[in-house]
């Protein structure tokens, strides 16, 4: 930690992450669910934390446009179209996930605990309900043990819909997705799809480090990130000593919860929670 801290001198600007290759997918962002809206409008879906994986067809390829490459039994049978979903191996699980993508040569024995959980069909035609039909019959049509269409459900009010999140959350999932009913294939960050959790979290990249003090003298007291429209804050707590010891490099993007902003715009209370994508990796 010293040799790094004394490398970046406690604040480093300069990203090592790798450029992302330029056939970066296109993908559908969420915004943040609103109460005054009407849940009813709205297709309903468990917030899986695993990884991002875009199917062009021919290969899985991550949000950063980095090919996943896993073992030729696991998309063997995939349909010859474009599919948007999340690789996935239960709550809980997105270190394991995490680390059978980042493992090359794939291990047959990480990916046979891994499905591929689609919720999206890119660009065809017609609304979201349309589409979700789409998928049924495609699915139908290429019935592999590991690949999955996410489960859909309707809710009747937001009453209903904060027990739904309060019982899968005391669960151990991260949250629900809501997809408008009408919406048609866009791209972006747009409100068509929504998240809604107990906390709000984004991501940001690592750009430098302050070291610590009293019990954490000589190891990282906060990362200094920077999310994509250029705020820059520090993130001090949800470290273990661990990480502490041996932080996320710089270029890495982590995630991190908040819950609001303050009058200045930064996150409020954020904190640590995991590496999304570490520095020059595909995912």
């Amino acid at each position: 930690m010293k040799r790094i801290l004394s490398a970046c001198f406690l604040f480093c600007v300069t990203c090592a992450c790798a450029d992302a290759p330029d056939n970066s997918p296109a993908l559908l962002l969420a915004n943040i669910w609103q109460e005054n809206l009407d849940v009813r409008d709205y297709w309903v879906s468990e917030k899986l934390d695993g990884v991002r994986a875009y199917w062009n067809g021919e290969k899985l390829v991550s949000r950063s446009g980095y090919v996943i490459h896993t073992p030729a039994w696991f998309t063997a049978g995939f349909p010859e179209r474009a599919l948007d979903g999340e690789l996935w191996a239960g709550r809980g699980q997105f270190a394991w996930v995490n680390a059978a993508v980042r493992t090359y040569p794939p291990k047959d024995e990480q990916w046979r605990k891994i499905g591929y959980y689609v919720f999206e069909l890119p660009k065809a035609k017609g609304t979201f309900t349309e589409r979700l039909e789409q998928l049924d019959r495609i699915l139908a049509a290429h019935p592999l043990p590991h690949l999955h269409k996410i489960e859909q459900f309707r809710l009747t009010d937001n009453k209903a819909l904060n027990k739904k999140l309060e019982h899968l959350t005391a669960a151990g999932a991260e949250g629900l997705m809501l997809h408008h009913q009408d919406a048609r294939y866009v791209t972006g960050r747009q409100n068509a799809l929504l998240k809604l959790k107990t906390f709000q979290d984004d991501e940001a990249v690592v750009i430098g480090y302050t070291e610590g003090k009293g019990k954490y003298q000589g190891l990282l007291g906060a990362l200094i990130v920077e999310t994509e429209d250029g705020r820059r804050f520090k993130l001090g707590s949800g470290l273990s000593d661990q990480q502490r010891a041996n932080p996320p490099a710089i270029g890495s993007t982590v995630t991190y919860k908040y819950y609001g902003f303050t009058q200045n715009g930064l996150p409020r209370f954020a904190s640590f929670l995991r590496v999304r994508r570490p520095a020059g990796n595909q995912n």
